[in-house]
């Protein structure tokens, strides 16, 4: 017997899955992803030309095969060079370390590092090579830095003349949530390469698109910009109301730090709250980004404190067992939970439990790191000034708004209507 329960709930079973430690369920594959659309095509629109890729552990087709793999066994298709992004083109590397480049053992192929000492394609790396497919497994959240890698390649392969073609993949969080604070301009980094919500709402292939076709999103110049071109193979059977499990794929992990969908749903939640003032959430203890730790606090007091605050769509509860006990970020409505919102509730806490405030006496390397990532200069003076004073939900409430506007304004730009 099958049961059907709406993408909420699911999320919520998978969250009491996860903690329970029981695997949890896939169904028939219901989704043709980009590279699946391409490869039924035979490759044709790859005939003909010299094919760098860009793409990393997670750019699997839906049986779960490399792409790379894929593209290079296919007689229809010369594939000359691979590209790696953050945690190299094999996704197992540490987060923030450099790449080197290297011969990738399989093929024999040149794998040029876009995460060593340059993060956008130098002219020579890109010499060869008619086109650049890019197959990135995003999840759904600003900061993740594939869709900046992306951008960079973009860049410099209109600079080239050289088409590209972006192969699109789901959103794990779905293409209806959008959430969190917007990105200031000045605030721009590797970490946030895009003026969008934190939680955006898009799949890669619809970021693409609005890089391409937006004046100004792109480092390139308008003339550059526009004789770009640039080509989108969507998916088949992906809705914007689909999170991850209703796909019916396979997660593979898209890095070190995200091995399953739960961890990408608790990057969404806590990874803000845990970049200055003393929380941790969880990463190498087995719940990574869901299990929420401060020191001093017990489980108990941590589950009880955010779990007063009623925040919607949440609920903590205490892990007493384990390596390192704390309060795991159960999901227990979807629809209303607007993730970010416990991060911020977080640093206003971190003020009150510390005593003093650990945004005002943060160093200035540490302000800049929190400012690249959180995006809003005005949340920053609020916090650094106000701790544990701070207003939480005036913020909260204007984001929520302007999430809204950027959702209407960018449906100009979906794929999947």
């Amino acid at each position: 017997m099958i049961l059907k329960v709406k993408p909420f709930l699911r999320l919520a079973l998978l969250s009491l899955a996860a903690l329970l430690g029981m695997p949890s369920t896939h169904a028939a594959p219901q989704v043709l992803l980009g590279i699946d659309v391409l490869e039924a095509q035979d490759f044709q629109a790859l005939s003909g030309m010299r094919v760098g890729l860009l793409t990393h552990g997670a750019g699997v087709d839906g049986r779960g095969v490399p792409t790379w793999k894929v593209m290079h066994e296919h007689p229809a298709v010369n594939l000359v060079a691979l590209y790696g992004p953050e945690h190299g083109i094999d996704g197992k590397h540490k987060a923030e370390k450099y790449v080197p480049n290297t011969t990738h053992a399989e093929t024999g192929l040149p794998v040029y590092s876009l995460y060593g000492p340059t993060r956008k394609p130098a002219p020579e790396m890109l010499q060869g090579i008619d086109i650049l497919v890019i197959d990135l497994q995003d999840v759904g959240v600003r900061s993740y830095t594939y869709v900046s890698a992306m951008r960079l390649a973009m860049e410099a392969c209109f600079e080239q003349g050289i088409p590209v073609m972006v192969l699109d993949r789901p959103n794990p969080l779905g293409g209806e949530k959008v959430d969190g604070p917007p990105l200031d301009k000045h605030l721009m980094s590797y970490v946030g390469s895009f003026r969008v919500p934190y939680v955006h709402g898009l799949t890669i292939g619809e970021l693409a698109i609005m890089a391409k076709k937006i004046p100004g999103w792109m480092e390139v110049s308008e003339d550059v910009q526009k004789k770009g071109k640039l080509y989108v193979i969507p998916m088949k059977g992906w809705k914007r109301s689909m999170l991850w499990p209703d796909t019916g794929l396979r997660w593979t992990p898209t890095s070190p730090a995200i091995p399953d969908f739960s961890a990408a749903v608790g990057y969404s939640m806590t990874g803000l709250g845990c970049q200055l003032g003393g929380f941790r959430h969880g990463y190498g203890e087995g719940y990574p980004f869901r299990l929420i730790n401060y020191s001093g606090k017990s489980p108990d007091q941590i589950a009880t404190t955010l779990n007063s605050l009623a925040i919607p769509g949440l609920y903590l509860q205490p892990m007493p067992e384990g390596r390192q006990p704390g309060a795991y970020a159960a999901v227990t409505n979807w629809d209303k939970l607007r993730p970010t919102e416990i991060s911020f509730q977080m640093m206003r806490l971190a003020c009150d439990w510390s005593g003093g405030n650990p945004f005002a006496e943060a160093t200035p390397a540490q302000q800049r790191l929190y400012k690249i990532h959180v995006g809003s200069e005005d949340w920053w003076t609020e916090i650094s000034t106000r701790g544990s004073r701070a207003r939480v939900d005036k913020f909260l409430d204007e984001w929520e708004a302007r999430a809204r506007q950027f959702q209407q304004w960018s449906r100009n730009y979906w794929i999947y209507k």
